[in-house]
């Protein structure tokens, strides 16, 4: 019987995530205590400060203060008044006290005293009293707090009301106002009372600072040891099996080096006995099992490839026999392909269209360019001697025929794209650059590129070749003429590229024998 083998379960490192999820938890609870610390003492502060303001109001109306900012005096009772205001101070833990006006209501800057207060030590260490009419210092308040004292007056507010300001002069402070009414009902000033929460914001903050720190180190710890599990558990094996499937997808179309993958990944050292050891064995086995399956793809592609290149060829020799004129003209027309398709590619023309496969496409395809000839009568195809018009017509033909042919081919099996190119120059061969060529009168770039391309070749090759009806021209003498043609009968780069591989087509001729041209 199997021993049954202990495995370390995901859930393990999941309890190690949770456990982090608890310590981000418990900063999180620490923080939203602390911001509820913060408020309900802010709150506090907020009544005390009201608090001590409408006491303070409540000494401005005894002696009608109002009426004395209105009027612009300061009478017996002012200096009365401010003794009162002081002892108010004195008692409380309010940082000022003091009575302001807007001298023009429409301008917040116009901000002047009305009275100011003293505690006894201020007055000992030198402090002196403001009076009414004295204008408030420059930068006193900000300007959203003098906006917030004018909407008061204007709106002749009731209420006492606390900000939460700051200035650089005085620093943070909460700010409590309340607007003074004189005897007609009219506002007149304001009353403030400010407290200083400087010192209750840095208590507050040095609490946090000495959690976040104990928060941070207590974290960082279970970080170290959580990395060390993750590393092991996670990180490792899943980065070999990333790098495993990346290579074995960057290596699709070399069977070595996916063989050599899929070794390496069998050698390495990951023997987790958990649900990532055994996502690890099966990703050993899918990639074993696709290498295995992609040779045996390999090798049948191998053979349906040769299978179909053989056909083409064997096609392509059908119809060269029955032409007894034509003599290798296959082989050396698709030579001559390659040669001008390698000088377009090293020239940098039709980059885009010029790939690897298009011009293997094409030039494997290339024997079939006279496929049509098939359907053209003997008496015709191998007439020894000129053509007639209406026999001309009849061989004009071919063009055509071969394009249905090898469309035919194309709805009946699988490799369009590999027929394509072979249709294409069936079918356009005969064009010529100018637009009068057949069977469409295709021009210029209206021609596809095989067949603008097979133009050439062809032609070259039946200058070069003896027919019933002419002998072989010389190789200079074709080449003449090919030059002739450019930009009139062919594209003038595919001219320009098969006049400078001369050396290229000197080792065609000589292939074949061809030592008269």
């Amino acid at each position: 019987m199997e021993k049954k083998k202990h495995s370390i379960s995901i859930k393990v490192v999941t309890a190690v995530y949770f456990f982090v999820v608890i310590i981000v938890l418990a900063y999180v609870i620490a923080r939203v205590g602390y911001n509820y610390y913060e408020n309900t003492v802010m709150d506090n502060y907020k009544k005390y400060t009201t608090t001590v303001l409408n006491y303070a109001y409540t000494v401005t109306e005894k002696y009608s203060f109002g009426d004395m900012i209105a009027a612009r005096e300061m009478p017996e009772e002012y200096e009365q008044m401010r003794l009162e205001l002081n002892q108010v101070k004195e008692n409380s833990d309010i940082d000022y006290l003091y009575a302001i006006y807007f001298e023009d209501i429409n301008d917040i800057y116009s901000l002047t005293y009305a009275i100011n207060t003293k505690t006894a030590e201020e007055l000992s260490n030198g402090g002196t009293y403001t009076y009414l009419g004295t204008p408030c210092e420059e930068g006193s308040f900000e300007d959203d707090i003098l906006h917030i004292l004018q909407e008061a007056v204007i709106t002749k507010k009731t209420d006492s009301g606390v900000l939460d300001g700051y200035s650089e002069g005085y620093g943070h402070m909460f700010n409590g106002y309340k607007v003074i009414f004189d005897s007609a009902g009219n506002p007149a000033g304001i009353i403030c009372v400010e407290i200083n929460i400087i010192s209750i914001r840095d208590e507050l903050n040095s609490y946090i600072r000495n959690v976040a720190l104990f928060v941070v180190g207590f974290t960082f710890i279970i970080i170290i040891i959580f990395v060390g599990m993750a590393e092991y558990f996670f990180s490792y094996p899943i980065a070999k099996l990333t790098d495993s499937v990346r290579g074995f997808i960057r290596n699709i179309g070399n069977q070595e080096a996916l063989d050599d993958n899929v070794r390496k990944l069998k050698d390495s050292e990951v023997t987790l006995r958990s649900e990532i050891g055994e996502l690890y064995s099966t990703v050993i086995k899918m990639e074993s099992d696709m290498a295995d399956q992609y040779r045996d793809i390999r090798r049948y592609s191998e053979n349906v490839m040769k299978m179909q290149d053989g056909l083409i060829v064997l096609i392509a020799d059908m119809v060269e026999n029955r032409d007894s004129d034509t003599g290798d003209h296959i082989q050396k027309t698709a030579s001559y392909v390659r040669i001008i398709m390698d000088g377009l590619k090293r020239k940098g023309y039709y980059s885009e269209q010029l790939t690897p496969q298009y011009m293997e496409y094409v030039v494997k395809s290339a024997p079939l360019h006279d496929t049509g000839k098939i359907m053209i009568p003997d008496n015709i195809l191998n007439k020894p001697g000129k053509l007639t018009p209406e026999e001309f017509e009849v061989m004009k033909t071919h063009a055509s025929l071969g394009k249905e042919i090898i469309e035919k081919a194309i709805n009946t099996v699988e490799g369009e794209n590999y027929l394509t190119d072979a249709r294409d120059m069936a079918a356009y061969h005969h064009e010529r650059w100018d637009g009068k060529g057949y069977p469409e009168g295709l021009k210029e770039e209206e021609i596809p590129l095989s067949a603008r391309v097979m133009a050439v070749a062809d032609v070259f090759d039946a200058l070069t070749s003896k027919r019933v009806y002419k002998p072989a021209f010389t190789k200079e003498k074709a080449l003449e003429m090919i030059a002739e043609g450019k930009g009139t009968q062919f594209d003038p780069k595919c001219v320009e590229v098969f006049l400078e591989s001369v050396p290229d087509i000197d080792v065609v001729l000589e292939k074949y024998r061809i030592t008269d041209v």
